[in-house]
């Protein structure tokens, strides 16, 4: 494989990554939102993010509120 390539193939993976981790971000944004469900076991349905991203994320979207 080119070098070429492999930067192709590398940047197509990483868009791959922060297109999931948008997603993720977005999933647990609408459940605080909905406030029937603690941090941590949103923790369980989002695993892409961590206990402390998500409290980054309450704490944005307690400020929009």
């Amino acid at each position: 494989m080119s070098i070429m390539c492999k930067l192709l193939e590398d940047m197509r993976n990483e868009a791959a990554r922060e297109a999931a981790l948008d997603s993720a971000k977005e999933t647990a944004i609408r459940m605080i939102q909905k406030g029937k469900m603690p941090l941590e076991e949103i923790a369980d349905y989002v695993p892409a993010l961590s206990l402390d991203e998500l409290k980054q994320l309450e704490a944005m979207v307690m400020q929009m509120a």
